[in-house]
């Protein structure tokens, strides 16, 4: 295919249609060597890695990819990217792509470090003097001194990957391929490797990026898509696909959410019916969100929240240097052992900046019995940089497998405002103390 330097801001950069991938999955080594010597014999069931698959992807967008394990994410790469072939299905590729996935695939262990700098670049299909005007950059940020001009073969696991992702970041792709990769190296290298990245997105560039940190898909990406059992079942926006994301790892999709949503009916109605004899709630104190999150599966509900001062008042804002209660009311809906309570700040875009729970705090709850009300609080200063943020609370617990159980969630409940006296350098404000002393001068 044919480079193309210049996009249009609307062009797409990668089209995929009705894409699906099947392997053949076999009981026993012999039935596929039957299969191979008598074709009309099917010995082998399959598996769809990969199903009725759709994307349209624009030039510039920052693509997060979500999923549990085994849900089809890097076989999509692989497959964006030619490793594997598609059983059926389009994909088409407008622009030089780079893959951050199978790193170091082009490499011959028996050639040297520089020597593969060379065989990769060719694969990617760059000239010699392309290459040559790439190498110092590439040598530079691989950072393995001596060991450049040793054979691959002699080289430790890591040394391999910074040499690997140094030749994949450094040929200026259109379109860039991440796979849970921007953690190699030690902490220095991985701070080169976030900079690049930093300076891919400015420089406008596609990128689809597969992760299990939602922080990371909070603060890289434009766009989001969930991918479970080989298909698409959300695209759209960063934030609201992170926190579908949230409730597929406890296990509430939105159809099981529904269906216990409607089966919790009559819990709904006692807890409603607390709340009307308590009209004068402290969340009605509050702003609060039109569009809260909500979910869980009914054995409790957070019935109520808000913010106050220590003295017990209720507190317009949060003043980052002076302390704060946040506090939560639950009611129980049916018996529960040793609840986690929990309490969380995030900004507008989703990011969690701040938190804590009972587990962390390492606070034995005890048990509790249907119709029970309790009130939880949690004071502290919270030392955020002045700006808007939302408070979240819920109530969680682990079953008697092991297993953490949502029981009610209130995301992004309030819309909270954090001031400050004083001006703030990144998130998080010091309120250090500066001495400063002027040394005497020597006496003469």
């Amino acid at each position: 295919m044919e480079e193309q330097k210049q996009f249009d801001s609307n062009e797409t950069a990668i089209h995929i249609e009705n894409l699906c991938k099947d392997y053949k999955m076999f009981h026993k080594k012999t039935d596929r060597l039957l299969e191979a010597i008598i074709p009309s014999v099917h010995k082998h069931e399959v598996f769809s890695a990969m199903r009725d698959f759709n994307l349209d992807l624009k030039r510039g967008e920052v693509l997060g990819i979500l999923g549990k394990n085994g849900a089809g994410k890097s076989t999509l790469l692989k497959m964006v990217t030619g490793v594997v072939t598609p059983t059926s299905g389009k994909i088409e590729i407008h622009g030089k792509i780079s893959s951050l996935l199978e790193l170091g695939t082009a490499f011959n262990p028996e050639l040297t470090g520089v020597e593969n700098i060379y065989q990769n670049g060719q694969v990617m299909g760059l000239t010699n003097e392309q290459i040559e005007e790439r190498k110092q950059e590439i040598i530079d940020f691989a950072d393995i001194g001596e060991h450049l001009y040793q054979p691959v073969k002699t080289y430790s696991s890591g040394m391999f990957a910074r040499l690997a992702f140094a030749c994949a970041i450094n040929v200026d792709p259109d379109i860039l391929i991440v796979d849970e990769v921007l953690s190699v190296g030690d902490m220095s290298f991985q701070l080169k490797c976030f900079k690049k990245f930093e300076q891919f997105k400015k420089k406008g560039k596609t990128i689809l990026f597969v992760t299990h940190s939602i922080t990371d898909v909070l603060k890289n990406c434009t766009r989001t898509i969930i991918i479970d059992s080989g298909r698409k079942i959300f695209d759209g926006g960063v934030k609201e696909g992170v926190e579908k994301y949230k409730k597929m790892i406890v296990g509430l999709d939105d159809k099981k959410a529904k269906e216990e949503n409607l089966s919790n009916q009559d819990g709904a109605t006692q807890s409603s019916h607390y709340q009307k004899s308590n009209s004068n709630t402290w969340k009605s104190h509050f702003d609060e969100n039109q569009n809260i999150i909500e979910y869980g599966n009914g054995k409790a509900k957070v019935i109520d929240y808000g913010m106050f001062e220590p003295n017990g008042d209720f507190a317009s804002i949060i003043e980052n240097d002076k302390p704060i209660v946040l506090k939560s009311k639950v009611e129980f809906l049916e018996d529960v052992n040793e609840p986690i309570f929990t309490m969380t700040i995030k900004d507008f875009k989703g990011l969690e900046m701040c938190g804590t729970n009972t587990l962390i705090e390492k606070i034995s709850t005890g048990k509790f019995k249907k119709g029970d009300v309790v009130e939880v609080s949690f004071k502290q200063t919270i030392n955020l940089a002045p700006g808007k943020y939302t408070l979240s609370f819920s109530c969680t617990h682990f079953n008697e497998r092991g297993e953490l159980e949502v029981l009610n969630r209130k995301y992004d409940a309030l819309l909270v405002e954090v001031l400050s006296l004083k001006d703030t350098v990144g998130m998080i404000s010091l309120n250090s103390e500066i001495t400063i002393e002027k040394e005497k001068e020597n006496e003469k």
